[in-house]
């Protein structure tokens, strides 16, 4: 059976419902916008017990990360962000529930094949782009800077 390729389109865009993206956008701003004020909460709170910058920097996204493997373990991360979308993407609960995922998922598989093995298979190749690109633009930086 041939279908052309107008009608096949057609026949998607009939199945498919319509997202509601402004609701989306809100809801993205609003999630993402709230994990950055508790990161904010929790930077006031260590800076406030007596941290030096230097802890702060460490402890605050570290509660961060933390906070979001634990959720993401039990299971509320990914209920938070069938409702908050992009909004959970802020880098660094994004990061941490793209490591705690893969290595849940494959737990059956042991814990070298199959936890250890595929912990960074979503977020691996991110750091190896995310690291080559800054070589490159610290690189760029460097040779400009010198002339």
């Amino acid at each position: 059976m041939s279908i052309s390729k107008e009608k096949y389109s057609k026949m998607t865009d009939k199945a498919s419902p319509n997202s509601p993206i402004a609701l989306n956008c809100l809801k993205a701003f609003l999630f993402g916008g709230g994990i950055c004020c508790f990161g904010q909460l929790l930077n006031t709170i260590f800076k406030n017990i007596g941290l030096n910058e230097e802890q702060v920097r460490i402890a605050t996204p570290s509660i961060i990360i933390i906070i979001t493997a634990i959720l993401t373990g039990i299971g509320v991360f990914d209920k938070i962000a069938r409702h908050a979308g992009a909004g959970t993407i802020v880098p660094i609960t994004g990061f941490a529930n793209s490591v705690v995922s893969p290595a849940l998922e494959f737990k059956h598989e042991g814990m070298i094949l199959g936890t250890a093995a595929q912990m960074f298979s979503i977020a691996g190749p991110v750091l190896v782009y995310g690291i080559g690109t800054s070589f490159i633009y610290g690189l760029i930086i460097y040779i400009f800077k010198l002339y």
